[in-house]
């Protein structure tokens, strides 16, 4: 298969499916600098840490497919060009349904990418409900994800660094669980149980947003932290851990982003 390699969307025409894997930022401008590569046709493909991603792109593209994918992986880039993954590997996708299109229509374009997937090898799961997955692994990137890169301990050392660091932990997912009920989405409170004793049984590691703070880039706190905050005002749910986490890490982003 020959494969062309373009620098700009510009230089792009409308295309089957766009695939959105990179950092969360900044997304309305993203949907907007995509336009030229989005026809009638065109299925766009969100896989990204965070909720309401998907959002920005159906304002933008209010007649053509979504496709929200959750996607797990352990990796590390050790040096340029050098990738190394751990076992860790999954993925679930599903539609985010646009009522505007017919619902077999939809299906279809999933359907597709499916089995581009499968011809792929890669390991993923179709779901239903594919907002479930997203809060939950936001319940699980809100703790992580925030806690690394404020402190700048792996998890474990964090877990262990006093004897109110695991019920802080525990109360902050309990809140993303609130909020998200709150937004329609049945989240369990067997859930903190569950994700505790996956982190307990990993070493120590650090997140995305640690490698991305220690390095000088800009952080998807507003994916992970600011939209669940946002829900959290406007539904009268109260969350001071969260709230107060995304103020604090909303300052330190503003330094990441001043110094570039």
């Amino acid at each position: 298969m020959d494969w062309e390699l373009i620098r700009s969307v510009s230089e792009c025409g409308p295309v089957d499916y766009i695939v959105c894997a990179h950092k969360a930022l900044d997304q309305a401008e993203v949907a907007v600098n995509l336009r030229p590569a989005v026809g009638k046709e065109t299925t766009i493909v969100v896989i990204q840490n965070g909720v309401g991603n998907e959002e920005p792109f159906r304002n933008e593209f209010p007649d053509n497919s979504i496709l929200t994918c959750v996607t797990w992986v352990g990796a590390v880039q050790t040096s340029p060009g050098v990738v190394k993954h751990t076992k860790s590997e999954d993925m679930q996708i599903g539609l985010f349904p646009n009522p505007s299109l017919d619902g077999s229509l939809e299906q279809k374009r999933l359907d597709t990418f499916a089995d581009l997937l499968r011809n792929g090898k890669t390991r993923f799961q179709i779901l239903e409900n594919m907002q479930i997955q997203r809060w939950e692994k936001v319940v699980w990137n809100v703790a992580w994800n925030s806690l690394t890169a404020i402190t700048m301990v792996d998890t474990q050392t964090w877990l262990h660094s006093s004897e109110d660091a695991t019920p802080f932990t525990r109360q902050l997912m309990q809140e993303v669980i609130k909020i998200a009920r709150g937004c329609g989405v049945p989240l369990q409170n067997e859930l903190i149980d569950q994700l505790m004793d996956k982190i307990n049984a990993m070493p120590g590691i650090g997140s995305s947003m640690q490698t991305d703070c220690k390095n000088g880039r800009p952080m998807e706190i507003d994916v992970i932290l600011g939209y669940p905050a946002r829900k959290a005002r406007d539904l009268g749910i109260p969350a001071p851990f969260l709230q107060t986490l995304y103020v604090i890490l909303r300052a330190v982003d503003g330094r990441l982003r001043a110094a570039l």
